[in-house]
C-alpha cells in the first residue's frame, strides 16, 4: 500500500513538474513589440492561418477578423475555402452569427437555415429563431422559439436567446 501512494506521488510530483516546464512551440513567436497595431494584425492573422491549418473553427476565426477588420474579401474567401471542404452545421452556424452581428442579415438567414437543415438543436434553432424576431419576422422567430423547445425543452440557452430577443437583445454565446 505504501510502495503505491509513493510511487503516485512521485508520478503526479513528475506531472507537475512537466507541466511547468515550457513547452516547445512549433512556429516562433510573432515578434510584435514596436509594431503599429495595424502591422501587428497582419502578421498575428498570418502565423494564425498557418497555425490554424485545417481546423474550422479555427479558420473562421481568422477569417471573421480579416471580414470585420476591413479585409472582406480576405475573410469571405477564408469562409468560402470552409464552406466548400465538409462543412458542419456548426460552421454555417459561426459564419452565419458573424454576418447577422454585423447586421447583414442577408448574407446570414442562409446560413443559418442551412445549418438547421443538417442539425436539430435547440440552442441552434434558438439563435436562429432570435436572429429572424430581431431582423423584424416576428412570426417565422417565434416559431423557431416553439420549434427549438420542443426539441429539447429544458436547454437554458434556448430559453435565455429567446427570452433576450423579445427583449430586443442578440444572441449571446457563452
Amino acid at each position: 500500500m505504501r510502495r503505491r501512494t509513493m510511487a503516485a506521488t512521485v508520478g503526479m510530483a513528475a506531472g507537475m513538474l512537466l507541466a511547468a516546464l515550457p513547452r516547445a512551440q512549433g512556429t516562433p513567436p510573432v515578434p510584435l513589440e514596436g509594431k503599429p497595431p495595424a502591422e501587428a494584425a497582419a502578421a498575428l492573422l498570418a502565423r494564425g492561418e498557418q497555425v490554424a491549418g485545417k481546423g474550422s473553427w479555427e479558420r473562421i476565426a481568422i477569417g471573421a477578423v480579416h471580414y470585420e477588420g476591413g479585409d472582406k474579401a480576405k475573410g469571405e474567401a477564408i469562409f468560402k475555402s470552409v464552406l466548400e471542404g465538409k462543412p458542419e452545421w456548426s460552421d454555417y452556424q459561426r459564419i452565419g452569427r458573424l454576418y447577422a452581428d454585423l447586421g447583414e442579415w442577408e448574407k446570414a438567414r442562409p446560413l443559418f437555415d442551412k445549418a438547421m437543415a443538417m442539425k436539430r438543436k435547440a440552442s441552434l434553432w434558438a439563435e436562429a429563431g432570435a436572429w429572424y424576431y430581431l431582423n423584424g419576422d416576428h412570426d417565422k422567430g417565434a416559431a423557431l422559439f416553439e420549434q427549438a423547445l420542443a426539441i429539447e425543452g429544458d436547454d437554458p440557452w434556448a430559453h435565455a436567446m429567446a427570452a433576450g430577443a423579445y427583449l430586443g437583445k442578440k444572441p449571446r454565446y457563452w
